[in-house]
């Protein structure tokens, strides 16, 4: 029997932590289709794994949807989102599934499927709360998911439960923790801070786009109880967050931390960098649905200290794996850097826990294989006769 055909649908093309996850799930499957809303990065690295790229005619600027605003603001693109959603449904008529990747793609696929009678897999990265989303996204995305999506994919019970909390079928749903590998890279790390340019001395880490709920702006207040601590931010403003990463510079001026603190930008060496540092902090102010970089740090083996928020407390194991703090206390993230930055046996024996675990569970080809476990699932329980734009069989 042959392999399904794939449609994959992302709504954006800058490579952020969810896209990462689907150029990792689409390698299963060379000579399967990618349908981007916009040009990008992520259409060449598509193209290198074997896809075929599709392009909306009209999907420019569908980015500018925030998806904690209000429906209304998307009315003057209206005709942009009714072209794109029929691209989707004439693209969808050649493959077997369609899976969105992206909660703008979802909510089009999800329409598009149903004028084509395509089954649909929703992978949801995020948290669905009000912390996120506005309202009335998420009634439309919860009416939508329930009644078209076959699956629901999340990468953690955290997200599994705010699904279901905002009134998701469970039935639905299936939890894929999202998957990584990182090859072996030794080094010592004063040498790697050497070669990187980074100062010696106490060294923090924190590692994710800048974002008003990444919390990086908690790291800076604790680091004015830390005098001796350096810290390096990895990141960039993705996704329309440049006056936060404004105001982040303007805060360590204003706090004398200018000689501590380094703005690295987007980084493409980001395991190399952690293994540089002594510690990466994950200060999330808002529920996580997963945590790539916890998985990166647990990986390489070093100390991790996170927001008790969503899916850290998942993966550290309740605080086995890694020191977890309350969301937003900048005191008590200081006193927990104090403490981690102190060896110990009971530090230790957290990263040795962390990197088990991350070893056995947070793997890239175990999340492969259950990806591709979830599409032909979906593929074998919609063999029935598709309904085309006009009525026709398709």
């Amino acid at each position: 029997m042959r392999d399904p055909r794939v449609l994959f649908v992302n709504h954006t093309s800058t490579v952020s932590g969810g896209e990462m996850v689907l150029l990792d799930a689409v390698k299963p499957w060379p000579g399967a289709t990618a349908f981007l809303f916009e040009d990008g990065p992520l259409a060449p690295a598509m193209r290198g794994l074997g896809l075929a790229v599709v392009r909306a005619r009209h999907g420019a600027g569908l980015s500018a949807i925030r998806r904690d605003g209000p429906l209304r603001r998307a009315v003057p693109l209206a005709g942009r989102l009714v072209a794109t959603t029929l691209d989707i449904a004439l693209a969808a008529r050649g493959h077997d599934v369609v899976y969105a990747n992206s909660q703008k793609a979802f909510v089009l696929a999800a329409i598009a499927t149903g004028l084509v009678g395509r089954p649909l897999v929703w992978h949801l990265h995020d948290i669905l709360d009000g912390a996120h989303f506005g309202r009335a996204q998420r009634g439309l995305q919860i009416r939508l998911a329930n009644a078209r999506a076959a699956r629901v994919v999340v990468p953690s019970t955290a997200a599994a439960d705010a699904f279901v909390a905002a009134g998701g079928r469970a039935a639905r749903v299936e939890v894929v923790p999202n998957g990584l590998d990182l090859g072996e890279e030794p080094g010592d790390p004063a040498a790697l801070r050497a070669g990187l340019g980074l100062p010696a001395g106490p060294l923090v880490g924190v590692f994710s786009r800048l974002a008003p709920w990444k919390g990086q702006h908690v790291v800076l207040e604790a680091l004015t109880r830390l005098p001796d601590v350096g810290c390096i931010v990895a990141g960039t403003a993705l996704f329309g967050e440049n006056a936060y990463a404004a105001d982040l510079r303007a805060r360590v001026a204003e706090r004398g931390l200018g000689d501590r603190v380094r703005f690295l930008g987007q980084r493409n060496d980001v395991a190399r960098l952690m293994r540089a540092v002594d510690a990466v902090i994950h200060p999330s102010i808002a529920p996580e649905p997963f945590g790539r970089t916890l998985v990166e740090a647990m990986l390489v083996g070093v100390p991790v200290i996170a927001s008790d928020a969503g899916a850290a407390a998942e993966i550290l194991d309740r605080g086995a794996g890694g020191t977890l703090v309350p969301p937003g206390d900048a005191a008590a993230l200081a006193e927990a850097v104090a403490r981690v930055l102190v060896p110990s046996p009971a530090v230790a024996a957290q990263v040795a826990h962390a990197r088990a675990k991350a070893l056995s569970h947070y793997g890239a080809a175990r999340m492969r294989a259950s990806l591709s476990d979830v599409i032909r699932r979906v593929a074998a329980g919609a063999a029935r006769p598709a309904v085309g734009l006009a009525g026709e069989s398709a």
